[in-house]
């Protein structure tokens, strides 16, 4: 069993920078793909970004690409999501998820274990 713990979430004008981080306890992460994902309000869960647990290559929704970065700290066994240039659209709950030995899917379905979100709310 793997239990995550997201934090860092908060409110931030468009244009500003945050920092997710998912903490995980029960194992060690590095046998573990890691996924973000986020959820806006009346919407379906959408995929963000993710980390492999083999290579640490790293994959982003096109909507993040060039403005999020996804990092691991095996050490610490936590997952960082570096969020910069904010805009209003990137509100939403987000949530890791952890997917053991997982190829790197962007499939919510793949992922097995999930935090409880962390709410980013960007306004403009």
């Amino acid at each position: 069993q793997v239990q995550l713990v997201e934090s860092g979430g908060g409110l931030v004008q468009a244009g500003g920078s945050l920092r997710l981080s998912c903490a995980a306890s029960g194992r060690t992460l590095s046998s573990y793909t890691m996924g973000w994902f986020r959820q806006a309000p009346g919407t379906e869960r959408k995929f963000v970004a993710r980390i492999r647990w083999n290579d640490s290559s790293t994959y982003y929704a096109d909507s993040v690409k060039g403005r999020f970065t996804i990092s691991r700290d095996n050490a610490l066994n936590t997952v960082y999501l570096q969020m910069n240039s904010l805009k209003p659209e990137d509100t939403g709950v987000y949530y890791c998820a952890a997917d053991r030995f997982g190829p790197g899917t962007t499939n919510e379905n793949a992922y097995d274990y999930w935090g409880q979100g962390t709410q980013v709310t960007v306004s403009s």
